[in-house]
């Protein structure tokens, strides 16, 4: 029988590492094609959520917002295996999305993985142009394009 009162000293959690791809988008892009504006990611402190703050203009409407991006995970429970984000606009909306980074290819899906509604670009070789096309079932949709500013 031990009579060891030492305390053990616990590791702090850890972002998961599959977050660390998304360090790609960290920085201010200015929006061009169909929509006109700016979008500015940063880490949350501990690494564990990306933050997107959007400003900008699509089919005449101007939107601010502020996307909440990583794993979720709720009180008791493991975190969710894909990369989730809540995206709530200034005009009361809140929406949800998946995202994947596979190489220079950034997928996001509205609502679900493999939903019919989604983002995908691509980067360029520098990584600061990100190239893409919103997809909406029917045929809708707009393009845009990221240009890394700072």
């Amino acid at each position: 029988m031990s009579n060891d009162t030492t305390p053990q000293l616990q590791q702090p959690p850890q972002p998961n590492p599959d977050l660390e791809p998304l360090n790609r988008l960290v920085g201010t892009w200015r929006l061009s094609g169909d929509t006109a504006g700016t979008t500015t990611y940063e880490w949350m402190e501990g690494g564990f959520f990306l933050m997107q703050h959007v400003e900008f203009e699509e089919n005449e409407r101007k939107t601010r917002g502020l996307e909440i991006i990583g794993h979720e995970q709720k009180y008791g429970e493991a975190p969710s295996e894909d990369i989730k984000s809540r995206y709530y606009s200034g005009g009361g909306e809140t929406l949800e999305y998946v995202y994947e980074l596979k190489g220079d290819t950034l997928t996001i899906w509205s609502g679900w993985r493999d939903s019919p509604a989604y983002y995908q670009g691509t980067f360029s070789a520098d990584g600061n142009v990100l190239d893409g096309r919103w997809v909406y079932p029917g045929g809708g949709g707009y393009t845009t394009i990221a240009t890394r500013v700072k």
